[in-house]
């Protein structure tokens, strides 16, 4: 599993940053590098690209794309990292399918984690997934088609993924040029196993119900504090579902942002605010920082 890092690698304060289903981890550069240059103390910004994603691995066995599967590989990622360096401290960050894996590392007793969660992100996602949202995901998902250039193929994504929210022509190529690899007999295609799509379809909604059930159990398990930041126009993550997620669990601090749907991208300066002020700042009823030195 390839994983991209920013700031010191022999900090002790380590933030793991989780991506969404098609994408990769270069989705947080912008993210990371304001955690990095904010932070009063040495941190340490991990962001993988779950197997089948960028430059990690395919799977031979497509069955395999699942949460299960991609909580084990962040255990062992994580194993991996505190052998490099003692982790005194661990915040994730995840969006959609990465929340998922997040509230799965954060919500599961007795995982073998170098240390428990502290703080939590989980960008607009749930317990409950709206069905409508993942049959529209559905829909495209596994289509990596073929582009003459980047830019072309930057377009293409742009068409399926307005609810992102508005982007600058240069953010929205950045977002896009990692999300592409070059093919051998010439132009780009999108950097993920088309079987993955594959995967996903093979869900029903009877058995997205159920798992409903599985994922409050996580979310009502989570200890760390929470942060639940969603787009207002988000049809993955409901504002019924987000406001339960208030409630109950973690009682997450809700962060809604305006003009955007599914999902928040963590580019522009009020998402980044938002996130960066969250997991860096000191809380009353907190002891000094442990990642500090």
């Amino acid at each position: 599993m390839a994983y991209w890092q920013w700031g010191d690698a022999r900090a002790s304060h380590v933030v793991i940053c989780m991506h969404g289903i098609s994408r990769q981890g270069r989705d947080f550069d912008v993210l990371a590098q304001a955690l990095v240059s904010r932070s009063s103390h040495p941190l340490r910004v991990v962001c993988p690209d779950v197997v089948g994603r960028g430059r990690s691995d395919w799977l031979k066995d497509p069955a395999g794309y699942q949460l299960p599967t991609y909580a084990g590989d962040m255990l062992a990622l994580l194993a991996q990292l505190h052998k490099q360096q003692a982790i005194g401290r661990l915040d994730c960050v995840g969006t959609s399918m990465g929340g998922l894996i997040s509230m799965a590392l954060a919500g599961t007793p007795g995982l073998p984690l170098p240390v428990a969660v502290e703080r939590l992100v989980i960008n607009d996602v749930g317990p409950l997934i709206q069905w409508q949202a993942l049959a529209r995901i559905g829909s495209y998902l596994g289509n990596t088609g073929r582009f003459d250039s980047v830019q072309q193929a930057a377009d293409a994504m742009l068409a399926i993924s307005a609810t992102f929210g508005p982007h600058t022509p240069a953010q929205w190529l950045a977002l896009s040029q990692p999300m592409v690899r070059e093919l051998p007999e010439g132009g780009f295609t999108l950097h993920y196993d088309p079987a993955i799509g594959a995967a996903f379809r093979t869900v029903t909604e009877e058995a997205a119900a159920q798992g409903t059930a599985t994922l409050w159990q996580l979310y009502d398990n989570i200890k760390a504090r929470t942060l639940l930041t969603r787009g207002r126009e988000s049809d993955v993550l409901s504002r019924e579902t987000a406001d339960a997620m208030t409630q109950r669990g973690p009682k997450a601090r809700l962060v809604e942002f305006d003009g955007v749907g599914h999902a928040p991208t963590f580019v522009n300066n009020d998402q980044v605010e938002a996130v960066a002020s969250f997991l860096l700042q000191e809380f009353p009823d907190e002891k000094p920082d442990s990642g500090a030195t």
